[in-house]
């Protein structure tokens, strides 16, 4: 292989024209196709970015052959446009969640390993600057052993949001609410920080969104394999939206954090980046005065950037890289699988009552409108 890919993109919506954004920039790539069972959209699309237009998946994987395919469509197609891809050959880097189910998740995992492509699900906040920050201080031990991981996320989504597409809030088009499609960039956050879950233990309610059928909040318990504890809070029921942030305390005393949203979350071709992400918590001894520092920094390249573009553009580039150095991503399909392994989880447990161990398996019987 060359040091370029060629590319393509499966879904021409809001999404896919961030995806679009990068790969037609990147030096890694050469963009070459999209797809989009609306004809007309893929047309308009692919006229934009200077690519062939297709209506079907398998079609542009035989005709444009791309090395690489980057699945933007609603969480329930992302198992179907995996496997077409990968069986022809593609490597497939997928938008958050990997999938609405275990099931679709672990069909993923075995059709890329049987066709040995590699797989990537898109968390770019995971390249945020201070998200980095805070691992590489637990990965030097400057907290000790992460002890307590909170996740929170007091946002806010409007009728209008759930009638801009005709998938969103329901269950057997979205596969749920605020846990699938606001959530798994954070949740990763904290799995990713404080390491393998051991069980969690959760609950879900549609506090003020009466108009769709999902979720718009959610509580979670979580014990780690290391002995440490944590809590999810996540809802879309705080008008205009205040702030999401992942907190990460360690067994020394010490604790890190980043608000990695201000106000509502952002939605893509909707909504921009309110606020930049920052550290918002920083306790390490001898490092306390850094956190204004560390703000500053951040907002000054906050103001000098699209932070939606450059961070898709980080991962995007990431996977290229990773294609062409025969190396993992930075996040694998293994790890996109966990997150629907948490949002599973706190739909089971609330259902049954009881703990979910993990690792969680699929169990068809399970996916139902209200249990997942």
């Amino acid at each position: 292989m060359s040091n370029r890919v060629r590319t393509a993109i499966i879904g021409c919506g809001k999404v896919g024209h961030i995806h679009a954004a990068a790969l037609t920039t990147l030096p890694e790539s050469k963009f070459v196709a999209g797809c989009d069972s609306d004809g007309a959209r893929a047309k308009e699309f692919c006229e934009k970015y200077g690519a062939q237009a297709f209506v079907d998946v398998k079609t542009m994987v035989r005709e444009a052959r791309p090395d690489v395919v980057v699945v933007c469509t609603p969480h329930p197609l992302h198992s179907r446009n995996t496997l077409d891809a990968a069986e022809a050959g593609a490597h497939v880097l997928v938008e958050k969640p990997m999938a609405a189910s275990l099931k679709d998740c672990d069909d993923m995992l075995a059709a890329c390993r049987a066709a040995g492509v590699k797989l990537g699900i898109v968390s770019q906040r995971r390249f945020y600057e201070p998200v980095q920050r805070m691992r590489a201080a637990i990965d030097a031990g400057k907290i000790g052993k992460p002890a307590l991981g909170t996740m929170i996320m007091l946002s806010w989504r409007d009728e209008a949001y759930y009638r801009s597409d005709p998938w969103r809030g329901k269950w057997d088009a979205e596969g749920g609410g605020v846990l699938v499609n606001q959530s798994p960039h954070q949740l990763d956050i904290l799995q990713w920080l404080m390491g393998p879950i051991d069980e969690l233990t959760g609950c879900w309610a549609n506090l003020n969104h009466p108009f769709v059928e999902v979720e718009d909040t959610a509580l979670a318990m979580i014990r780690f394999r290391n002995g440490g504890l944590g809590s999810v809070v996540t809802s879309l029921s705080q008008k205009p939206g205040i702030y999401t942030k992942v907190h990460i305390h360690g067994s020394n005393g010490a604790s890190v954090g980043v608000q990695t949203d201000g106000g509502a979350t952002f939605v893509a071709g909707m909504s921009g980046i309110l606020e930049p992400p920052v550290n918002d918590l920083w306790t390490i001894p001898g490092e306390e005065g850094l956190l204004d520092r560390f703000q500053a920094e951040d907002r000054e390249r906050f103001g000098s950037m699209n932070a939606i573009n450059h961070y898709h553009a980080l991962q995007v580039s990431d996977f290229l890289r990773a294609v062409l150095d025969d190396r993992p991503p930075m996040v694998t399909g293994e790890e996109g699988r966990i997150v629907v392994e948490m949002f599973t989880a706190i739909y089971r447990s609330n259902r049954d009552g009881r703990p979910v161990k993990f690792p969680v398996a699929a169990d068809d019987r399970l996916l139902t409108r209200a249990a997942q």
